[in-house]
């Protein structure tokens, strides 16, 4: 007799968040994967607890949702920590990830989907990971303040989040921080589902065609709103957790720890499907 896997998950919150309860073979299987997929874009972030994937399973695990975009070393992995002896290439850029952000602003099409698993947590009560459905905040907006920001565009620059943690940056760091380039973007991302979601983040630079202070109004009271506690989740990292996040329809953070107390996490994508709209 055939036994049909079964897709076993609980909500986090009424918003966002799903906890995945399924056994790391059932995961691994792929028999799940399309129901997990959907669950992903309903729920904007899937967490499950204790999974203790190797490296290379998580790498086998992420090849079942989609297709793979391999970064960091061989297997496709990069470690995702603030310890620049870990971490010496990327610890400074990672500083702008405290802050809440979509990965990919400057590109074509962002990613689909991170995979991140805690290999080691910081000490309890830092270190947690943030999540802001930005679909759940768009949805729950005034219809007049939909019909106010719909088709509004918004310039974003990753250099603009180097003055959230380095307010005065030498010359130098802010022209390597420009060099990466920026692109405008819709506010409101409309997507081929037809469901809208919100562009948001610490690389929102201003509203194009709007005076600056009505830009910084409408930017920070848009992203005060999405990341109430409505729409959002934060992670308290145990051992062998694996999170994953819908890249395209929420914004993350990490947030405050030490960046000498160990905290390593190993992460894997997606490749985005959905290029952003105009």
């Amino acid at each position: 007799m055939t036994t049909t896997t079964q897709l076993n998950q609980e909500e986090i919150k009424p918003a966002i968040g799903s906890r995945i309860l399924n056994t790391k073979e059932e995961l691994l299987s792929g028999a799940i994967a399309g129901e997990i997929r959907e669950l992903l874009e309903a729920r904007g972030v899937l967490v499950f607890p204790q999974i203790n994937f190797t490296p290379e399973e998580q790498v086998a695990f992420t090849k079942t949702l989609g297709t793979f975009a391999p970064e960091g070393d061989d297997e496709g992995v990069t470690k995702i920590t603030l310890d620049v002896k870990e971490n010496p290439q990327s610890a400074e850029y990672l500083k702008g990830s405290l802050y809440w952000h979509i990965d990919g602003t400057r590109n074509e099409v962002p990613i689909l989907a991170s995979l991140l698993s805690c290999k080691v947590p910081s000490p309890k009560g830092t270190g947690n990971t943030g999540f802001s459905n930005t679909y759940s905040a768009y949805d729950a907006l005034p219809d007049e303040t939909k019909a106010e920001i719909d088709d509004l565009h918004v310039m974003h620059a990753p250099w603009a989040s180097l003055f959230y943690y380095s307010p005065e940056p030498a010359l130098a760091m802010l022209k390597g921080m420009q060099a990466i380039g920026e692109k405008e973007l819709p506010l409101v991302w409309e997507h081929a589902s037809g469901r809208k979601s919100l562009v948001l983040g610490c690389t929102s630079h201003h509203v194009i065609g709007v005076d600056h202070q009505k830009s910084a109004e409408i930017i920070h009271g848009l992203r005060e709103w999405a990341t109430g506690p409505e729409f959002t989740y934060s992670h308290e990292w145990e051992v062998g957790d694996l999170v994953i996040w819908d890249n395209t329809g929420t914004m993350h953070r990490a947030e405050a720890y030490d960046p000498e107390c160990g905290r390593m996490m190993l992460r894997t994508k997606l490749e985005g499907e959905e290029p952003w709209t105009n």
